[in-house]
């Protein structure tokens, strides 16, 4: 499958546990900043998108697999790619890399929702369509 998104970041200090490897939930954090990035890249801020358009995105769910430990200092390449999208949500499918190894996969779901209603709502048609030309 073809990464639409890809980001380089580093391991610092500050993201490792006290045996020397990332703390399991900021993988978390890394798969929010690659998910950022891949709207940025497509010329979605969420901060115009709340406050121009009204809405927010919010995770759903969120399933992870942990297969080999990130380490201080590694250089990871975090994926983002949209595989299901539908009215008012989508999914992606994301992993963390080490040149080629694969060290976690996830799948989430994240939800349109109206910023005051703070409901479930659908995608308005401009970003519906940008989504619907990344997932072809």
């Amino acid at each position: 499958m073809r990464n639409f998104f890809v980001m380089p970041t580093r391991v610092y200090y500050e993201d490792t546990d006290a045996g020397g490897v990332v703390y399991h939930a900021n993988y978390l954090h890394f798969f929010e900043r690659a998910r950022t990035e891949m709207l940025r890249e497509l010329g979605f801020e969420q901060d115009q998108l709340r406050s121009v358009h009204g809405i927010i995105f919010a995770v759903r769910s969120m399933q992870i697999d942990y297969l080999k430990p990130a380490k201080f200092n590694d250089l990871l390449q975090i994926s983002a790619t949209v595989v299901e999208l539908k009215k008012a949500s989508l999914v992606f499918e994301q992993s963390i890399r080490r040149g080629e190894e694969t060290l976690c996969t996830g799948h989430c779901r994240v939800a349109c929702i109206d910023a005051v209603k703070m409901r479930p709502t659908a995608f308005p048609d401009f970003l519906l369509k940008q989504f619907l030309l990344i997932t072809q």
